[in-house]
């Protein structure tokens, strides 16, 4: 499936788009573990987006805040960090749903070794 990334650096006004490819299933049918890929390819975008892809691809998923929100193609997640904010998707899955996995995932502690 594939799905956009748009991101926002602060202090700019112009959105980088990125089209992602997740080699999963449909979000429909997603784990915690598709959830954990889409989080972490969503911020590996922003790392291009910034001219930060120093750390090969390694990110962690702490100091974020986030929303999922339904939208008129599925459901988006939101994400800010202190250097700009990240928009995922369109998905298709109950907002609550990709709210509670979201929440598990980033609670579970599995990290790499960069932050963003």
């Amino acid at each position: 499936m594939t799905f956009d990334v748009e991101v926002l650096l602060k202090g700019t006004d112009t959105v980088v788009t990125e089209t992602v490819t997740h080699d999963g299933v449909d979000a429909s049918a997603w784990t915690d573990t598709d959830v954990r890929a889409m989080l972490l390819s969503t911020l590996r975008v922003f790392a291009r987006a910034s001219g930060d892809d120093t750390a090969g691809g390694d990110v962690a998923l702490r100091g974020l805040s986030w929303i999922v929100t339904d939208t008129k193609g599925g459901v988006v997640i939101a994400i800010e960090i202190p250097s700009g904010a990240i928009a995922a998707g369109p998905f298709d899955l109950a907002a609550d749903e990709l709210t509670q996995m979201v929440a598990r995932v980033i609670s579970s502690g599995a990290s790499t070794t960069a932050v963003h």
